[in-house]
């Protein structure tokens, strides 16, 4: 609201810039201002912005054109996602586009994926209530869709109380509902975003290059019938990656065929249906890769892709 005279106005109710245009020439100085004080008269600190419009050069430096906010909300992901993982699997596959649409723009800044406090109040529910199945199936979706979050471009945020699936909204009048660590499928869902933690850190190829396209590559996108996507995240050296399988449905794939770059032993880094997070504890332990073409990659693994549950696969040097 602050970058467009006419934002959220009629016709006849906003004055345009001298210049004729919509945009706000004050606020955007203001911005810039701001952004350039800040980081230098406090080198290291770190600004957000949540700016739901297309607004180009949000995170981009203030010398280049730019507002100079260090990150800014990915909101047409989060909205996007959120839609997506809401159906009930059975419908899904109709509606791919809206998991694979944020690439187009995935490096236009330097994205926050944000699950905020915007979405676990007001009668939204919360993130664990917003999964459709029963209880067995909220669970699985939910760390489905953390991994999934981690395993994308960009930065994560994760509101208090999403980390251990807190069944009720969000509210500052009371605490979290810690007692809910008592249940195994809470404490799970906690130890789950504690590892996609550890390995995000651990793993450059996670991390290192989250707002290029030499960080990230699909392998295939193109099998809505299970829904089922496939990519590849890579560090700054291109040898550094990993593998990213996500099934959203129910059902349990024996045998699934997903190109890798290279042959050879891979070891699984995490898979969100093991019984350490309250899963059925279904899918392979290590893989081996052969040669042979396969979704344009040199090499092809067979593996057992667990139900609403997503695995993230290292080559073994």
């Amino acid at each position: 609201s602050m970058l467009y005279l006419d934002y959220s106005r009629e016709e006849g109710e906003w004055i345009p810039n001298k210049y004729g245009g919509r945009e706000n020439i004050e606020a955007i100085d203001f911005l810039r201002a701001f952004n350039d004080s800040v980081h230098h008269h406090f080198p290291g600190v770190i600004t957000f912005a949540e700016e739901s419009t297309s607004w180009g050069g949000v995170s981009r430096p203030t010398e280049t054109g730019g507002l100079g906010f260090d990150f800014k909300w990915n909101m047409g992901w989060m909205n996007d996602t959120l839609t997506y993982i809401e159906k009930d699997p059975l419908f899904r596959k109709y509606h791919q586009d809206q998991l694979t649409f944020s690439l187009i723009y995935a490096f236009s800044e330097h994205f926050i994926l944000p699950f905020s406090h915007d979405e676990v109040v007001h009668m939204k529910e919360s993130m664990l209530s917003k999964m459709p199945g029963d209880d067995w199936q909220k669970f699985a979706n939910l760390r489905l869709l953390y991994l999934y979050m981690y395993a994308h471009p960009g930065k994560n945020l994760l509101f208090m109380g999403c980390e251990f699936g807190q069944w009720s909204e969000w509210s500052e009048a009371r605490s979290l509902d810690w007692h809910l660590l008592e249940w195994e499928k809470h404490q799970g869902m906690q130890l789950l975003v504690k590892d996609l933690n550890r390995i995000n850190k651990d793993e450059k190829a996670m991390h290192e290059v989250d707002f290029d396209w030499r960080g990230f590559e699909w392998i295939d996108i193109s099998d809505a019938d299970n829904s089922v996507i496939s990519f590849i995240r890579r560090a700054k050296d291109p040898e550094d990656y990993v593998v990213v399988i996500l099934n959203f449905t129910p059902t349990v794939h024996y045998g699934y065929k997903v190109g890798v770059p290279h042959a050879g032993e891979y070891e699984v880094l995490i898979n969100s249906d093991s019984e350490f997070y309250g899963g059925s504890n279904a899918g392979d332990k290590s893989l081996h890769a052969e040669w042979g073409e396969w979704h344009n990659q040199k090499a092809n693994i067979s593996l057992t892709i667990p139900p609403l549950a997503g695995v993230i696969l290292k080559p073994k040097s």
